[in-house]
């Protein structure tokens, strides 16, 4: 009982906050409520609705208008038991391991409900800096990594000119060697 008293106050106080925000009660005709001109509108359309013989069979489908207008009464009418019946049917071999990951699932809720988990966006903030550093080091390693390149490169080339460096010199070496055995042969 009490209840209905304080939903019929709280119902009292938004109706007045709702003239109020209208501004029925402000204009120069002097006060009218909002609920008054409620009634003498439904009156006006009871009466309108007593005379016309095709409104009273209006006013009499609302409630089929409304049904059809349920997202839910499509559903019903474009899906028939029976075809649910069978899409349930067609899942019946991959029913049962959904239900036992959905068991699993279950078991798992009390580590997600965990401190640790729950702890997590606390340490958000590590993480961040975390992240930064390892991308500067990632930056790091990639300079030093063309450096090494470029000094493998470098060393390749150099090894690569002594090395024609020795062949000339020992193809020189070699022709003086003959040479200078050529001569005595001679002589």
């Amino acid at each position: 009982m009490a209840a209905g008293a304080v939903e019929l106050r709280r119902l009292q106080w938004r109706l007045e906050e709702l003239e109020q925000r209208v501004g029925v009660g402000d204009g120069a005709c002097g006060p009218q409520k909002v609920a008054d001109e409620l009634v003498k509108v439904q009156v006006a359309l009871s009466n309108i609705a007593g005379k016309r013989e095709r409104i009273k069979i209006l006013f009499k489908k609302i409630e089929d208008v409304i049904k059809y207008l349920d997202p839910q009464y499509i559903d019903r009418m474009a899906v028939p038991d029976a075809m649910k019946l069978q899409f349930i049917l067609a899942e019946e071999q991959v029913i049962p391991s959904r239900a036992a990951l959905l068991e699993q699932v279950n078991n798992l809720q009390p580590i997600l409900d965990s401190a640790s988990i729950q702890a997590v966006p606390d340490h958000a903030a590590k993480l961040q800096r975390l992240s930064q550093i390892h991308i500067q080091q990632q930056e790091q390693r990639q300079d030093l990594t063309d450096s090494v390149k470029t000094l493998l490169e470098d060393y390749n080339k150099m090894t690569l000119l002594l090395s024609k460096q020795f062949v000339q010199w020992n193809e020189i070496l070699t022709r003086l060697e003959t040479a200078k055995e050529a001569k005595p042969v001679a002589e």
